[in-house]
Formats: structure tokens, sequence, C-alpha cells
């Protein structure tokens, strides 16, 4: 199984706002002790790469860990899907060009939904031989789904799932099928999108809509129940996936120093043990 520490930063908001802002979070990151770093060329089509690259460049290599995704390819200044194997090949080249790496730990096929038989097909084989000459340390899929990751994991020799959104205190889909059969089959799983897009987060959307009244009264609920043991709902949406034997490490976002540093704080909030039964009885 591939070894991940327990909280891992997702780099999609790196892109966005002042470049300083973004150097800043990782160094902030780094410092609290987070050592996995997750991006893809799909976040501002690149920059969220070179970003993470220019604020790792300096730092010991052996002491952190990167995952990037193909499937996904900046070609100009748009980003469309390529799940060929020379596409597969290019977008590997080019992710470690922007990060300055020559080698990266994960790699993620990303969101393959209409593109499962050429991912299968062409994509894996080449992230697989990738694999064997050491240019990549492992091979994932990163879904917003459960399904095509457990077929994933089943028909190949997968290392890791990154899963979003689909084990949570609100979506707890992956537990049906994804998350047995990758503990299995030793496939470590990353969780991310743990806040549904926002709404256990303080926001105001779920899976980036605007939640349904239904949502909205169960957040409620479990606002309520949390508030009632001292704990901050924020604080259980990321530390829930996490209660899941298969979850080895969840992933969070963050564009500032300053969320990075609360999102390590409310990670290692000490949580009540019965707080977990009194949320699910709850829903």
């Amino acid at each position: 199984m591939t070894v991940l520490g327990p909280l891992g930063l997702g780099t999609a908001p790196l892109a966005e706002g002042e470049s300083a802002a973004a150097q800043a979070a990782v160094e902030e990151a780094l410092g609290a002790g987070v050592d996995y770093f997750d991006t893809a060329p799909l976040y501002g089509a690149g920059s969220a790469e070179r970003r993470l690259g220019l604020a790792l460049a300096g730092v010991e290599r052996t002491s952190y860990k990167v995952s990037t995704k193909a499937g996904r390819r900046v070609v100009g200044d748009q980003v469309e899907y390529d799940f060929s194997a020379d596409g597969i090949s290019r977008s590997v080249e080019e992710s470690l060009t922007r990060l300055g790496l020559d080698r990266v730990d994960i790699v993620h096929l990303h969101d393959p939904d209409d593109h499962v038989r050429q991912a299968l097909d062409e994509a894996y084989p080449v992230l697989d031989d990738l694999r064997r000459q050491g240019v990549i340390g492992a091979i994932g899929i990163g879904m917003n789904s459960p399904e095509i990751p457990a077929r994933f994991v089943r028909d190949t020799d997968l290392d890791v799932v990154l899963i979003a959104g689909r084990y949570t205190l609100l979506d707890r889909s992956a537990a049906d099928d994804l998350l047995p059969l990758a503990a299995g089959r030793d496939v470590a799983v990353v969780a991310g999108g743990v806040f549904n897009s926002g709404i256990l987060a303080g926001g105001s959307t779920y899976d980036y809509r605007p939640a349904p009244p239904g949502i909205v009264d169960r957040v409620d609920r479990l606002a309520r129940v949390c508030a009632s043991y001292g704990v901050p709902l924020k604080a259980a949406a990321m530390r829930f996936p996490a209660t899941h034997p298969a979850v080895t490490t969840v992933l969070i976002g963050c564009a500032t120093a300053t969320e990075a540093r609360e999102n390590v704080e409310l990670w290692g909030q000490p949580l009540p043990p019965d707080l977990w039964t009194a949320l699910h009885a709850c829903l």
C-alpha cells in the first residue's frame, strides 16, 4: 500500500489569488507537518502545479510526496480530455516540468467518466510502464463517483484511489462497495471533498450547486449535535472520513497560510469517541 500522511493539502485553491499567498500556504503546511500535496493540470490550467513546484523548490525531496493527475491535459490556454497513450505520456512529462521534479509519487487518472475503455486500454498501461521505470511511484484514480474507481481496483494493479465527496458526513456511498474493495486489495484511499463543496464548512453549496432544503436541514442537525459536544462541524467533517479503516489520508484544500494553519489546528482537535454515534443517530 502507498504510504501517505493522514492529512494532505489539495492545491486547486492555489491557482486562485496571488502566487505569494500560494507559496505561504505550502510553507505553512510543511511547517505544520503536512507532507502530501495533491495537484492536477486542470487546476488553473497548470498554474497550481507551477506554484506548488516553486513552493517546494529547495525542500528536501524525501520529506514530501506529490500526486498529480493525467487525462485532462493543458493545450494552449485550455484543458482538454485526453486519455490516449500519447496524451498521458505528454501530460506526465508536462506536469513534471511545471512541478520542477524528475519524478512524482502518484499519478491519478483524472475523471475518466466518459473514457473508461480508453483509460483502461491506453492510459493505464502507460502509467504502469512509467511506474516500472520509477518515473512515478504509484498509480491512482481520482473521481467524484465510486463506481468506476471500484472497477479499476478490480481490473488493474491500482495503488491509490482519490474519492471526492463520497465518504462524508452527508454522503457515504463510497462505503457500499469501493472502500471495502480497496481495503481487501490493499489499495490506499484518499478522501477529498470532505465538505461536499462547502456546506459542511459554513458555505451554502452542496456538490457545487445551491444546497437543497433537505441537505440544509441535515447540516443544521449535524451542527447542533457537534455544538452539544463543543466541536466545530468543520472539524468533525474533516475527521469523519478517517474513521473508516480503508481511508489512509484526508485531503483538504486551502489558498492561504491562515487557512492551512486553521485546518491543521482543526484536524488536531480532540473529538469525543461517542460523537460519531451521536452524529449517525441524528441522520
